[in-house]
């Protein structure tokens, strides 16, 4: 409605894709403005506190002033203890991956000159909300900083971020700026999630035989499928989690993720009853059939399961 009313503002709605960071990135780049501002819509910022970020960015000739709890002056609020906790935590763990010192890179409210931006725009992740962190974390070079103290305010709108799938997400930012540029970090996601699967598959098999009637190959299949499943939800909330899948396409995705699966456990018995025959051991033969699987079910299943809408 602003929108419509104001020409100065606009909307910019997204089709299929989802999280904070990547939308303030698509916002950034939908700018032609010498300097952007990325702030959260919960009103817990100081949009006061917008005008000296400017005017500091231009007279100390800056790339990024941002808004911090933690300097002198600055402040939590009504934040629980807890909730205080986790955030210091999350801010300790995230220099092993910035080159900065700064005392709150999880802030949600700053300012960047688009000269900045658009020189690392290209090593960001995108991962998760934390589009502050990610964008120090990509610098090859140091960036040229202030922090301004502000204190946090009592949310207004929205709800709050800082959930289970929000720490995961904040993990796999941290895992890609570390290993990153190694492997691709959905892939790690991908793999963690199936070794949990493997869990559920063997506790399944192990019900089964112990506490039923039920014979081996019966057991074997039911936790398959189970494991299948379980590895599918798991994947569509947190490695796919961007893309995720609701409604028909959930069933569909099920199917080809069951299928692209299925062909990946034969080539992984293949592979290694093939490496077995060699007068391999054992440990060496299966852990290279489950590689061989594995790569083949990423590889499949982020072509055909959860693949990226087409431009119309």
């Amino acid at each position: 409605e602003v929108a419509k009313r104001d020409p100065r503002v606009r909307v910019l709605q997204r089709v299929g894709r989802r999280g904070l960071s990547s939308a303030a990135i698509e916002g950034i780049l939908a700018s032609s403005a010498p300097f952007c501002a990325v702030i959260d819509g919960d009103l817990q910022h100081d949009e006061k506190l917008l005008a000296k970020m400017l005017q500091t960015i231009k007279d100390e000739d800056l790339d990024v002033v941002s808004g911090s709890r933690y300097v002198e002056g600055g402040g939590l609020g009504d934040w629980q203890a807890s909730r205080a906790r986790i955030s210091k935590l999350a801010t300790r763990l995230s220099q092993a991956v910035l080159h900065a010192d700064l005392t709150d890179p999880m802030s949600g409210f700053f300012m960047i000159r688009r000269s900045a931006f658009e020189k690392r725009m290209h090593d960001l992740s995108g991962i998760g909300f934390k589009i502050l962190l990610d964008i120090f974390a990509s610098s090859k070079e140091p960036l040229r900083y202030r922090e301004l103290p502000y204190e946090f305010r009592t949310r207004q709108a929205g709800e709050s971020k800082l959930d289970s799938q929000a720490a995961w997400e904040y993990f796999m930012l941290l895992l890609d700026k570390l290993i990153g540029h190694i492997v691709p970090v959905r892939f790690v996601a991908f793999t963690l999630v199936g070794g949990v699967g493997v869990v559920i598959h063997m506790f399944t098999v192990w019900l089964m035989l112990n506490h039923s009637d039920y014979e081996f190959t019966i057991a074997q299949t039911t936790a398959t499928l189970i494991a299948m499943t379980s590895n599918f939800a798991m994947n569509n909330v947190l490695t796919y989690r961007d893309m995720r899948l609701r409604g028909w396409g959930w069933v569909k995705g099920w199917i080809s993720f069951t299928l692209a699966c299925s062909v990946g456990a034969l080539g992984n018995i293949g592979i290694a009853t093939y490496i077995f025959a060699q007068d391999t051991t054992w440990v060496l033969a299966s852990l290279s059939g489950i590689v061989v699987g594995a790569v083949w079910n990423y590889a499949v299943t982020s072509v055909y399961t959860w693949s990226k809408p087409k431009a119309a």
